[in-house]
């Protein structure tokens, strides 16, 4: 009897640690900390991926740039990738690391069909919101100079607001891109050049965001930002500052916001299951916060975001826009001297 007792002893020895890494191997997937670029600001792309984290379980380090900075360090590392996704930002940035083989294509699930707008055809890059380009403006200067808001894009040349008009570079914010490639294709390039000449007399400085002048417009150090209208809804007037919002008449670009996976990425699951719930309900509700405009139907509106049919938009082609950028920037910068 203590013989068998000393076997049936061994025996169990020999088969717990088998039992215990059954256990193991079946208990929480580890998933890789997810690396990624966003050109959100910092706030808001805080809150979105603090929801995800709980929500997967998958830990998310980031950096957060302008799209223009963004695209160049994703060039300066396309050898050696530090980050797997790119999160945010307008598509023509998207399209141009495209056209430079710097995304890898994934068509996220979704459980809705999406718009050929809003995705490449390969899928290097997808669309989860959208927003136009408007004018911001200070009511308290409007109100001190007898003045509407502005309703053309002419308006924005008149002495009044020489000094008082801010944006964003060209070359470091998806924004600015989009507003400069919004008046090439109203007045083509050459026309466009000498528009942005007259304009610029009234520009009181260039910023690294798109963002900045919206509450710096609030606080009355410039008159006039110009900025996507979700923006200047959720950081300007909602905020409760001195601000207007309006569009111009003759038509206004827009952009589809975009989430890609980068050429190289080292975490390909993690990369794909982000991208994949940036597109379920649970995240596109979340804009409401930050009144972007949500591609999924089941999402939410918030109150006061602006339908891009609401709008005149022009006939914008990213596209175009995206592949061409490196040339139109040159060009801006060429001219404008900045």
């Amino acid at each position: 009897m203590k013989k068998m007792v000393c076997v049936v002893a061994a025996v169990l020895m020999l088969v717990m640690p088998l039992f215990a890494q059954a256990t193991a191997e079946s208990g929480p997937k580890k998933y890789q900390t997810l690396q990624m670029y966003t050109a959100l600001d910092t706030e808001e792309a805080q809150y979105y991926l603090d929801v995800f984290q709980k929500s997967s379980g998958i830990k998310v380090e980031y950096v957060r740039m302008s799209s223009g900075e963004v695209l160049a360090r994703m060039e300066a590392e396309k050898s050696n990738p530090q980050a797997s996704v790119w999160f945010g930002g307008s598509n023509t940035d998207h399209i141009n690391a495209q056209s430079k083989g710097l995304l890898t294509p994934y068509k996220p699930a979704t459980d809705f069909e999406l718009a050929p707008m809003l995705h490449a055809d390969d899928y290097s890059w997808n669309g989860f919101y959208t927003g136009a380009i408007g004018f911001v403006t200070n009511t308290e200067f409007l109100k001190k100079h007898n003045l509407q808001p502005p309703k053309s894009w002419d308006d924005l040349l008149n002495p009044v607001y020489k000094g008082q008009i801010e944006m964003a570079y060209p070359y470091t914010s998806g924004t600015a891109y989009t507003t400069w490639a919004t008046i090439i294709q109203m007045k083509g390039l050459a026309g466009a050049l000498d528009w942005w000449e007259k304009f610029d007399k009234n520009v009181h400085q260039y910023t690294k965001s798109g963002t900045a002048c919206i509450a710096r417009a609030g606080l009355g150090e410039c008159a006039v930002g110009i900025s996507f209208s979700h923006d200047i809804v959720a950081k300007g007037v909602a905020m409760g500052y001195p601000l207007v919002m309006s569009f111009p008449e003759e038509g206004t670009g827009y952009e589809v916001g975009a989430v890609s996976m980068i050429n190289g990425a080292r975490q390909v699951e993690e990369a794909k299951i982000f991208m994949d719930w940036c597109f379920t309900e649970e995240a596109q509700n979340l804009f409401k916060k930050y009144s972007r405009l949500p591609v999924n139907p089941k999402a939410t509106v918030a109150e006061g975001a602006v339908k891009l049919s609401d709008i005149k938009l022009i006939d914008y082609d990213a596209v175009k826009m995206g592949l061409a950028k490196d040339e139109y920037v040159t060009a801006w910068r060429d001219r404008i001297g900045k």
